[in-house]
């Protein structure tokens, strides 16, 4: 839910970044996209709830070259302004892929939980259930052969009595 959040929030801000820009539309007609590229994409790696995340840690851009002098004097800002959209964008599309995996393993730990619940512990307890009767059984037989055992010995201790 967290993340959702920081989704939402991430989202807001993009729009509201982008909306600040909109009266400049014109400007942004004349600005070259292609001058900036996103070099490289530092993240590490966290393991929530058993399950690897990957955590944005910063963003490389390139800058190609170009000439201050032959551009508009907003140039610079255009730049910085796309390096902060691109970023906020890269941390959003992080955002999304960490939600994704979270909510793959909770689908799958769900799964595990109902064939826990629904499959293998009724069978288990059939299983136990069988083991608890035959374990009754075989005390039942022991008492029975013991109670056999002790009538045949009362039985041959008086036949050896009644000889004397």
């Amino acid at each position: 839910k967290r993340a959702k959040n920081e989704i939402d929030e991430l989202e807001k801000e993009l729009e509201k970044q982008i909306r600040s820009y909109q009266k400049m539309v014109g400007m942004w007609l004349e600005f070259d996209a292609s001058l900036l590229r996103v070099k490289d994409v530092h993240f590490s790696k966290k393991k929530i709830a058993g399950v690897l995340i990957p955590i944005l840690e910063t963003v490389d851009f390139e800058t190609r070259p170009f000439s201050v002098f032959n551009r508009p004097k907003w140039y610079l800002d255009g730049v910085r302004t796309l390096e902060t959209l691109a970023e906020i964008g890269i941390r959003r599309d992080f955002h999304e892929l960490r939600i994704q995996r979270l909510d793959y393993a909770r689908k799958k730990t769900t799964q595990k939980v109902n064939l826990f619940e629904k499959v293998q512990i009724p069978g288990y307890q059939d299983a136990i259930l069988k083991i608890k009767r035959y374990l009754e059984d075989e005390e039942n037989l022991s008492k029975s052969s013991q109670k056999i055992m002790r009538a045949h010995l009362e039985k041959k201790k008086e036949e050896e009595d009644s000889v004397w």
